[in-house]
Formats: C-alpha cells, sequence, structure tokens
C-alpha cells in the first residue's frame, strides 16, 4: 500500500499539478494539506474521477486537510482532539483497510509559529502538546497507526541546508524541536531517516531566492511510523521532480509504501 502526504500549497492554484501527480505516482491513499478551500468548494469531482474518495476539512483561504482513497476509509474523525474552541482546520484521521489489515492515517499541518515570541508560537506549542495527548492514545490502543504531514518542524541540522538562517525561527527553536522529540520518543520511526540517511534531503524550498535552484530546503513533512506500522516499512521516498514542474507547490509529496 502507497500512502503519501502533501502539502499542496493552495488546491485552486495547484489542482493540475496534483491531478498529474495522482495519475503519475498513483499512490493509493493521498493526504493533503493547507488545501485553502472550504468543503463545498473542494474540487472533488476531478479527483473522484481519477478513483479516489475524498474527505476534506477546509476553511476559507487558509489551512485544510484532505484525505484522498482508493480504498476503504473509516472512522473519519475531523480535528485535533483537546481544543474544542480551536477553529483552525489542521487534522484529520481515517482508518484505511488494505488486504492484511488496516492503519490508522493521522494527516495534520501543524502550525508555522512565527513570528517569536507572540501568540502564534505559544498555539504552536500548545497544538504539539495535544498532538502528544493523541499520539499516547493511539499508542495505547496497540493498532498500527501513522502520524504524517506538514510538521512545520526542522528536526536535526541535516534536514537543513544552512541552520544560520533559521535561529530563530519557530521550525527550528530548541523548544519546537523538544517537543518533536517527546512525540518521536514515544516509539515512533522516522520513515524517511530509515530509508534515506543522507543530508540535503530536503521536501520544501521557498519560492525565494532562488532557494529551488540552489537546493536552499529544509526538511519539514513527516512519516512518524508506530511500533507495528514500522513493522510493515518496506520504502519511503520523496518525488523531489515535482518541484521542478509548471505551478509547483513549494513542498514535495513525500510517500511509504508498506505491507498490508
Amino acid at each position: 500500500m502507497k500512502i503519501a502526504s502533501y502539502n499542496i500549497n493552495g488546491i485552486k492554484a495547484r489542482l493540475p499539478a496534483l491531478l498529474d501527480w495522482l495519475r503519475e505516482a498513483e499512490p493509493d491513499v493521498a493526504m493533503l494539506q493547507e488545501i485553502k478551500s472550504m468543503d463545498e468548494l473542494f474540487p472533488r469531482e476531478e479527483i473522484e474521477a481519477l478513483g479516489y474518495e475524498v474527505h476534506t476539512h477546509g476553511m476559507k483561504s487558509f489551512n485544510g486537510v484532505a484525505m484522498l482513497s482508493k480504498l476503504p476509509l473509516e472512522d473519519v474523525m475531523r480535528g485535533l482532539p483537546g481544543d474544542d474552541e480551536d477553529i483552525q482546520t489542521r487534522y484529520i484521521e481515517a482508518t484505511v483497510i488494505g488486504e492484511k489489515g488496516a492503519v490508522r492515517l493521522c494527516n495534520l499541518y501543524l502550525p508555522n509559529g512565527n513570528p517569536v515570541p507572540g501568540p502564534k508560537y505559544d498555539y504552536k506549542l500548545a497544538w504539539m502538546a495535544r498532538l502528544y495527548d493523541r499520539a499516547v492514545e493511539l499508542m495505547a490502543a496497540e493498532e498500527p497507526f501513522l502520524m504524517a504531514g506538514d510538521y512545520n518542524i526542522i528536526p536535526q541540522v541535516e534536514d537543513c541546508w544552512d541552520t544560520a538562517p533559521w535561529l530563530e525561527d519557530a521550525a527550528y527553536l530548541p523548544e519546537s524541536r523538544a517537543a518533536y522529540r517527546k512525540i518521536l520518543n514515544l516509539g515512533f520511526t522516522d520513515a524517511f531517516r530509515a530509508r534515506n540517511t543522507a543530508a540535503m534531503n530536503y521536501t520544501f524550498w521557498d519560492y525565494q531566492a532562488g532557494a529551488w535552484n540552489k537546493n536552499n530546503g529544509i526538511r519539514i513533512d513527516h512519516f512518524l511510523l508506530s511500533p507495528s506500522c514500522a513493522d510493515m516499512l518496506v520504502d519511503c521516498q520523496a518525488d523531489r521532480e515535482c518541484r521542478a514542474k509548471e505551478k509547483p507547490s513549494d513542498h514535495i509529496p513525500i510517500w511509504v509504501a508498506l505491507d498490508i
């Protein structure tokens, strides 16, 4: 089973690029972030025409996540538990059914957190604490699950072309990375690093200053696999060529292949 994660950076602007990638890559499940679309305006017909079931959790102009699946999805849950007053659409969960079993998929778009200090950074850390709590709950269930998406976290030095410009950024501050490690240390496997140990493997390049051509990138899109899910891992790669195509997202898709 091929499961992908892709910050699309606006479904309206990137729909042609998304459809081309879906045809070429043929993921069984695609988890999208930053769709920037209300549910009723999401272009589901074009995507359903490719054989995908579509579930969204969107809002106008900002944020938003979606799940596209060629396989049955069950128990779809919208919103990260822990704060009933949080109106930002950053999280959706569902269980995908494979030939050999099921996996719980958690699709997340973690807050950027800038500027620092300030309420946006406080929200980022509070959101990560809620994600930790949800991970603890799912770990306790002892069923395979993964948490994937745009984490807006640069975990380590090798995940950044140059740390100097990021030292005061919410993605690289020690407190942010500590919150990420706290989640990781519950027993998750960073699927991409389990299959790709070399530096300079990035998932995001800014549109400014020729970042793509210079390979001035960062790795902020991650697949974290629970222990029983990690046992199923066959591969994890990123579709880097997407960033070089016409009107690309500033992120590239990352995907896992699971034996399930």
